[in-house]
């Protein structure tokens, strides 16, 4: 009923492209602000890229920013993370996240294995 599916993710070479979607089902969706985190092998869980309701404004950490966009797509109640020059330290689980308006409600996806060989 309520889920937030994320896929796209696999195994890639160092400078390539990726692009990961998080499709969200029987959750507010287009009110809602949308993350994706990741988390490294025996490291924790850390934001990557946000982005509020309409789109407007998004935000990256450091070590993603310039090489990753995260994008939207509300017709399709469809969150985008586009992974560019992919390194080594990229490798990780890579989780959707929403937190819905009203209720302050958060949910997380089940996450998609992304991988980058050196």
């Amino acid at each position: 009923q309520r889920q937030l599916v994320e896929s796209g993710g696999r195994l890639v070479r160092v400078g390539e492209s990726l692009r990961l979607s998080c499709t969200a089902s029987g959750l507010p969706f287009d009110s809602s602000s949308m993350a994706w985190w990741r988390q490294p092998p025996g490291m924790e869980r850390e934001s990557v890229a946000s982005i509020i309701w309409n789109g407007a404004k998004t935000s990256y950490s450091d070590s993603v920013r310039g090489r990753f966009t995260i994008s939207r797509d509300n017709e399709k109640n469809t969150v985008y993370l586009q992974m560019n020059n992919l390194k080594p330290e990229d490798t990780a689980v890579y989780y959707c996240y929403l937190v819905a308006p009203a209720s302050q409600d958060s949910f997380w996806g089940r996450g998609t294995q992304v991988t980058v060989s050196s």
